[in-house]
């Protein structure tokens, strides 16, 4: 009986805490949900209504006319560059992570540590100051305002926090499979292909999401390295909705959402994997 009052607080703790957690993700989701409302709200407006009606006000009649004017212009020029750059720039940039991850966390040899301290202090170098280089270096080798101009670009400064991120992940995988694969007769080079990669399919999944996320988002070196619409990719397309002295609102909203959609779908289809492989590496690394 003495123990009674003491499961008593101890549910009282629980519950309070569940409160304070539930209270705290609606005040997020109104923070991180406000914004998209209001995206999606201008979207459905005409330019005359955004201007003359308030910001929350809902529109006379929904539409999707400015949806419709968005995918009849020059969006799927802009959308095909975007899956362009972001199909080549990942399947390099996972393949290469895993390949630098694979002897740093697996192999032992005397210039393991520096290696791997350099590619963790190249984390900290901001793109900004590479711009004017990567710009030359691009004129130079005769790919500027060509799509081909962002790969190079995208996989280079998205690169060390990859490895630095597999390499955790790849340390915690079991020895001992990859010793018995060798008394098999396996070398170092099926044992990559047929044990760890297989094996790093979380940690992979996570870079792929995380990577994927920045790579559609990039716009700093889409500025600098593109000129002509033909070239440049999703995060330049609003340049098409602004004249000289307006810009169509409602339209740059809808253009918005569209942009953003791929991303979210495959959030939502790899989130569980985005959520195993940052929990696995944490837990292994």
């Amino acid at each position: 009986m003495a123990t009674l009052p003491v499961i008593r607080g101890k549910a009282k703790k629980i519950s309070l805490f569940w409160c304070l957690a539930v209270l705290f993700a609606l005040v997020w989701l109104l923070i991180a949900g406000g914004p998209f409302y209001y995206l999606i709200l201008t979207s459905m407006k005409s330019q005359g209504e955004f201007l003359s009606g308030s910001l929350f006000k809902l529109p006379e009649v929904f539409s999707f006319r400015n949806f419709i004017r968005v995918l009849e212009g020059g969006f799927h020029h802009y959308f095909i560059n975007s899956i362009l750059v972001l199909a080549i720039a990942l399947t390099l940039l996972i393949f290469m992570s895993a390949l630098a991850a694979y002897p740093l966390a697996r192999m032992q040899f005397r210039l393991n540590r520096p290696i791997y301290a350099l590619i963790v202090a190249a984390m900290s170098i901001p793109i900004h100051i590479a711009l004017i280089p990567v710009f030359i270096m691009s004129i130079s080798l005769n790919v500027y305002d060509r799509v081909w101009a962002l790969i190079g670009p995208n996989v280079a400064f998205n690169l060390p926090i990859s490895v630095f991120i597999l390499t955790a992940f790849m340390t915690g995988i079991s020895r001992e499979i990859e010793e018995a694969a060798e008394i098999d007769g396996c070398n170092k080079f099926r044992a990559f292909f047929k044990i760890i990669f297989p094996l790093a399919k979380s940690g992979l999944a996570t870079l792929a999401i995380y990577n994927g996320v920045v790579i559609w988002n990039e716009f700093s070196f889409v500025m600098v390295l593109t000129q002509s619409p033909q070239a440049r990719t999703l995060p330049l397309a609003v340049w098409e909705y602004q004249g000289q002295y307006t810009i169509n609102i409602p339209l740059i909203m809808a253009l918005l959402i569209l942009s953003s959609l791929p991303i979210i779908l495959l959030y939502i289809f790899g989130q569980d994997k985005l959520v195993k492989g940052m929990m696995a590496g944490a837990v292994k690394g």
